[in-house]
């Protein structure tokens, strides 16, 4: 299940339509996690004298890059799941929403057919 919701988050990283079950969000979380840690563990021992005040180095940035679009692709799916517009994603840029965006994600989506396709669990 884990490769499978790491392929579904690449091939649709610009479908911002349809649903995204609860397991493949939270694996996809859990992939880019591991991820953003081994690029800077990678900055950290290869290439410390380019890792900045910041601890930005640039193998973690262009996996953090590279993770962007997906991300949020996943996130909007995952958001119509639970039969909520993508644009609630925005909330992450608040505190308080990021904690709202944790609950909705923990949440079991709709059963059935919703307003933003069939039921991905169906």
């Amino acid at each position: 299940m884990f490769i499978e919701a790491i392929k579904s988050g690449f091939s649709n990283y610009v479908n911002f339509s349809g649903r995204a079950a609860r397991w493949q969000f939270w694996y996809w979380v859990l992939f880019a996690f591991i991820a953003a840690v081994v690029g800077n563990v990678i900055d950290v021992m290869m290439l410390s004298s380019d890792v900045g005040e910041s601890g930005a180095g640039l193998v973690g940035s262009l996996i953090s890059l590279a993770l962007l679009l997906p991300g949020i692709s996943v996130s909007v799916r995952r958001l119509h799941d639970i039969d909520r517009t993508g644009w609630w994603v925005l909330l992450s840029f608040t505190v308080i929403g990021i904690i709202l965006l944790i609950v909705w994600n923990c949440q079991k989506g709709t059963t059935g057919p919703n307003r933003f396709g069939a039921d991905p669990l169906g």
